[in-house]
């Protein structure tokens, strides 16, 4: 994503969402589709944004999103809901689920992480992830910032969600 500056205004450039991106919407939006109706109702719809983000959303989010869904229908069907939902995750700034992650992980609030710290989370969130892995994130410096942490997310990202880090971190 790139932000542009006119004068006082900042604009940015969305990107375009992927097919494994639009194949995940589909599949959220089929699995909150109670009843099969083929659209989403705001219940519905709520939990299609915890599944997508991670979050609930608010009242007037979710008002302005049942605004925006089609004049015929009573709720979100497929095609709107993913025009909506890849907007709002084109939007997102990529580098955010990074700098939550880290966050989570510098407990010291240091600013870096030592192996030790990485290897006690990851101990806690993964256990049967071999220890080489994460020494892969490692194999460079003995103190990992938030500027390579992203490298190192993505050694391991298949392993991990934001909820095991908000578990192991408590």
């Amino acid at each position: 994503m790139q932000i542009f500056t006119t004068g006082r205004r900042s604009f940015r450039s969305e990107r375009e969402i992927n097919n494994a991106e639009r194949n995940k919407m589909e599949l959220v939006f089929h699995q909150c589709d109670m009843g099969k109706k083929g659209y989403l109702s705001r219940e519905d719809l709520k939990i299609a944004v915890v599944m997508l983000f991670g979050y609930k959303p608010s009242k007037s989010e979710t008002n302005i999103l049942m605004e925006n869904g089609a004049a015929d229908c009573p709720g979100i069907p497929l095609e709107r809901f993913v025009s909506l939902m890849g907007r709002k995750m084109s939007a997102e700034d990529p580098y955010e689920k990074t700098r939550q992650i880290f966050s989570a992980f510098d407990v010291h609030c240091r600013g870096f992480l030592k192996l030790d710290d990485f290897k006690s989370i990851f101990k806690r969130v993964t256990p049967r992830l071999p220890e080489r892995t994460v020494l892969e994130a490692f194999r460079t410096d003995k103190r990992l910032s938030q500027l390579n942490m992203s490298s190192s997310a993505h050694i391991c990202s298949t392993t991990w969600t934001g909820m095991d880090f908000h578990q192991a971190v408590k």
